[in-house]
Order: structure tokens, then C-alpha cells, then sequence
């Protein structure tokens, strides 16, 4: 099992910045990936960007340039850090890791965070 604890987020306005922290305890694979996805309401859940133990990291188009994604693997720790923020970045941020084992990755959840970009 893994437990995921984040913080940061609130209320932000057009612009702005912010920085999501994400600590992983519990049974980690070597390999896996840790990262953050957001959902608005009405929407479905989507990436923003996770970084991959070996050091690959993924964005979604929308966040390239604004939201780099950084880790320290000593403390199990992701951080996502929001740049030029916009009224469309509002949404739930959950934090993830994903274990890859043999088979399908195993994905874990935070309990959400959220994010509201408003003047």
C-alpha cells in the first residue's frame, strides 16, 4: 500500500503562483511515476504532468512552459510548481503514483487539493 499526502493550493489570482507538494510513504516500486492530475467539475480527470523514477516526465499541452514537475526521490516527494496561472487552471489536483510490476501499474491517489485561479 502507499499513502499519499499533499498540500499547497488555495486561491490564487490570474497570474499568479502557486506549489502543490506531494509525499509518498508505503511500499514504492523502483520503477514507477509520480505526478499530478486535475479535474474541473464537469470534466473528466486528466493529466498535468508526472515525472517517471528514470527521469522522464510528461506534460499535458496546456501546462508545458508554465508548470515545471520536480522530485527528490530521498524523500519520496513531488512538486508541482504553477506559473502565469489562469482562470481554466481551477480545478482538483490529486496527486498519483503508479508502481509498475509485472503487469498493469497499480495507481494511488491523494485526497485532492484545490486550486481556484480568480480575480
Amino acid at each position: 500500500q502507499v499513502q499519499l499526502v499533499e498540500s499547497g493550493g488555495g486561491l490564487v489570482q490570474p497570474g499568479g503562483s502557486l506549489r502543490l507538494s506531494c509525499t509518498a510513504s508505503g511500499t514504492i516500486f523502483s520503477l514507477n511515476a509520480m505526478g499530478w492530475y486535475r479535474q474541473a467539475p464537469g470534466k473528466q480527470r486528466e493529466l498535468v504532468a508526472r515525472m517517471f523514477s528514470s527521469g522522464v516526465i510528461n506534460y499535458a499541452d496546456s501546462v508545458k512552459g508554465r508548470f515545471p514537475i520536480t522530485r527528490d526521490n530521498a524523500k519520496n516527494t513531488v512538486y508541482l510548481h504553477m506559473n502565469s496561472l489562469k482562470p481554466e487552471d481551477t480545478a482538483v489536483y490529486y496527486c498519483n503514483l503508479a508502481n509498475y510490476g509485472m503487469s498493469t501499474p497499480v495507481n494511488y491517489w491523494g485526497q485532492g487539493t484545490q486550486v481556484t485561479v480568480s480575480s
